[in-house]
């Protein structure tokens, strides 16, 4: 793998102008095609065959002209009077009569007042789903909020049909401003290197989003897919970009020639790009196991970015580094005599006790993790919604007015004749239609607790198994049946990412307790962030830091995204930092004192790797979607707990004090598993560098690595 990537970097750097032409030619048939094919994403969650979707086919099949509006998008208008007196009707039926007349709109439910006659609200049910409201019907709608309002009405809406704000880009900037700065200082105030992880990752990412934009055309895609991808994407392909060239640097400080180098890093460093991008890449396809539709599409998608990502970073790179000239080139070699860097001196105090370190790293991440035993999982609704928000404010004066049951009813199909009152939970049951056969009838269920409690989810169970009950619908039962989908589906999803890091660390590192400690680094980082999530989102422990004023419980989908993407980064910071260390342990350094060298090799670049991340993940959440606040702070937290505790002092740790049995491969394992020279060992004789003096020494090579002898776990020789 290293001689064939080694060609590939070459090559690329030797035909700079054609890699780029190409790459260009490809960008603009990509933004050609989104113009022409783009479709508009949806924001519909359904799982085929749960007991909320067959009810919902029962309900077509019994009553077929009741189920034709079902697809139509809807809104709530709630009116209500300022001070709370009693509402002025005239003014709200004004309201509700030009509702009738809007675009779009197939029905406009009479105006209901609660029992105090203080809050009123109606329901608009449009003719087309919600991404075929066309900007004439939003607007209309609005009018009408206004006009209320200027009549003397408190005014707000919810539901579907309701513009939101959209996708807000200061994210993405905050966290390329913060990625600029660290790569600034990571390259000695280098603008050209910096540069060129920028310039990739834009690349990468414009290609991501254009393909899902393609994509549209032939497949329905949630909506929050394209800003994953966008956030996963970016992510990796700077910090993939970083390790490039950051070895490219330390390459050119040997005396080898720019073209040399160039081929050298992407020969090594791109060994680690191509097998944490595979795994990413893998594990995200590997959502398709959930047998959840939406969940596969976000999947496959955020993994063709990354493969995009990782292809740019083989080839484009190589290119703009012969661009980049000298420009990019190390100011100066560092003074083998100078203070040994941080990662050195890091590595330096875990080998001193190695043991408190490991305890160290365990203990905190299992403390944090404590909260994740409440985990509750569900899907956003307008509770969730920003404080300032119509959205919101409606929600907040319907459970006033009604109580909080009654943005969540349930739709129970019954035979004819079963009663519903005075079932523990339920508030109030308002009888609807019996079909014409006269054996099916629908009615509305309004819980006594909200759409986000957990006894509402139990209402759901308890009515289910009630006699003369068929089946219950709804939004509140949909989501609640996705959400324990997506519960269900965890365990055995997590069980094959975990099994394919083994089987794919044991083949790139030739050892069995090397993946073995990486794994289980992996499931505490995983279950510490769980834990940071719950603590924050679901128990509102300092939420208001983060602008989190509503707790509820966990995004559905969010564990699984989250462990499919926290295992790319494990295997991001574990396959580059490992790789230094048995490169150094191949050429010839006792593997306690390659723990040293290596990882002094690829601290600073994981470092700055894990708080670009970071910044990237963490500027998501500056945006006002309540989904993307809870994605970017789980990112976020797992990048830094991944990055600072595991890779970074619990794996040093462990691999100390394993010592030499850490590469241990049973004879028969390692015959049978290709060697596919991961830390380059076959690109040992490199071509003459440019100038035949001697080379100088590594920026991280100490008076340490002169001495063959190992380091104990104490530190001492």
């Amino acid at each position: 793998m290293a001689t064939l990537l080694y060609r590939v970097g070459r090559w690329a750097f030797g035909h700079r102008g054609t890699v780029l032409l190409a790459w260009l030619g490809v960008l603009v048939a990509a933004v050609t095609g989104m113009v022409l094919l783009q479709q508009p994403a949806s924001d519909a969650f359904s799982i085929p065959g749960t007991p909320a979707q067959r009810t919902v086919d029962l309900i077509a099949e019994r009553f077929p002209r009741a189920a034709a509006p079902a697809s139509g998008a809807t809104a709530r208008v709630v009116f209500a009077q300022p001070g709370g007196g009693e509402l002025d009707d005239d003014a709200a039926a004004r309201a509700v009569d030009a509702l009738k007349g809007a675009p779009l709109v197939a029905s406009v439910t009479d105006l209901a007042p609660n029992a105090d006659g203080t809050v009123a609200y109606t329901q608009v049910t449009y003719s087309v789903p919600p991404d075929r409201i066309t900007g004439e019907a939003r607007q209309a709608l609005d009018d009408v909020i206004m006009f209320a309002r200027a009549d003397g009405l408190i005014a707000e809406v919810g539901g579907d049909a309701v513009r939101t704000a959209g996708h807000a880009p200061f994210g993405e900037a905050f966290g390329i401003v913060v990625a600029g700065l660290v790569l600034l200082a990571m390259f000695a105030g280098s603008a050209a290197a910096a540069g060129v992880p920028l310039l990739t990752a834009a690349a990468g990412v414009a290609l991501g989003y254009t393909g899902i934009g393609i994509a549209t055309r032939f497949t329905e895609l949630p909506s929050a897919t394209s800003t994953l991808a966008m956030m996963v994407g970016l992510a990796v392909a700077i910090d993939h970009a970083l390790f490039i060239v950051s070895r490219y640097r330390t390459e050119l400080t040997t005396g080898r020639d720019r073209q040399e180098a160039a081929a050298r890093a992407v020969g090594t460093a791109g060994n680690a790009v191509v097998f944490a991008g595979l795994a990413v890449i893998i594990a995200l396809s590997g959502l398709a196991v959930t047998g959840i539709p939406f969940l596969t599409r976000m999947g496959v998608a955020a993994a063709g970015t990354v493969a995009v990502a990782v292809v740019i970073a083989l080839t484009l790179l190589p290119a703009l580094l012969a661009y980049a000239g000298a420009r990019i080139t190390p100011a100066r070699v560092r003074d083998p005599y100078a203070r040994p860097p941080a990662g050195v001196r890091w590595a330096r105090l875990i080998a001193r006790r190695p043991v408190v370190a490991l305890l160290a790293a365990v203990l905190s991440l299992g403390i944090i993790a404590i909260p994740a035993y409440d985990l509750r999982l569900g899907l956003p609704t307008d509770a969730a919604a920003v404080d300032d928000t119509t959205p919101r404010r409606a929600y907040d004066l319907l459970s006033d007015g009604f109580g909080p049951g009654f943005n969540g009813p349930l739709t129970v199909v019954t035979r004819p004749g079963t009663s519903l009152e005075g079932q523990p939970g339920v508030a109030m049951v308002i009888p609807g239609a019996t079909n014409d056969a006269g054996d099916t009838a629908i009615q509305t269920v309004v819980p006594a607790t909200g759409p986000e409690d957990a006894a509402t989810v139990d209402l759901v169970h308890r009515l289910r198994g009630t006699y003369g009950v068929m089946g219950v619908t709804g939004t509140t039962a949909l989501n609640a049946d996705i959400s324990e989908k997506l519960a269900d589906a965890l365990t055995p999803y997590l069980a094959l990412v975990i099994g394919l890091a083994f089987l794919l660390l044991a083949w790139v590192f030739r050892s069995l307790l090397v993946p073995l400690t990486a794994t289980a680094g992996f499931l505490l980082s995983v279950t510490a962030t769980f834990g940071a999530l719950v603590a924050v989102y679901q128990w509102g422990w300092q939420g208001f830091l983060l602008g989190t004023t509503q707790t509820g419980p966990i995004i559905s989908y969010l564990p699984i995204l989250l462990i499919g993407i926290v295992f790319g980064l494990a295997m991001d910071y574990q396959v580059f930092l490992m790789t230094r260390i048995r490169e150094d342990h191949v050429h010839g350094a006792p593997a306690r004192q390659a723990v040293v060298s290596g990882f002094g090799h690829g601290a600073r670049a994981v470092t700055a790797a894990a708080l670009i991340m970071t910044s990237v993940f963490f500027g998501f959440m500056l945006g006002p979607e309540a989904i993307f606040k809870q994605i970017g702070f789980a990112l976020g937290v797992a990048a830094l707990f991944d990055a600072v505790v595991v890779r970074m002092t619990l794996v040093p740790a462990a691999m100390l004090l394993l010592g030499p049995a850490a590469w241990w491969l049973p004879r028969p394992l390692n015959r049978l598993l290709p060697d596919i020279d991961v830390e380059g060992g076959k690109l040992a004789t490199p071509t003459p560098p440019r100038h035949q003096h001697a080379e100088p020494r590594l920026p991280d090579e100490d008076n340490t690595a002169e001495t063959d002898e190992p380091v104990s776990a104490s530190g001492t020789r």
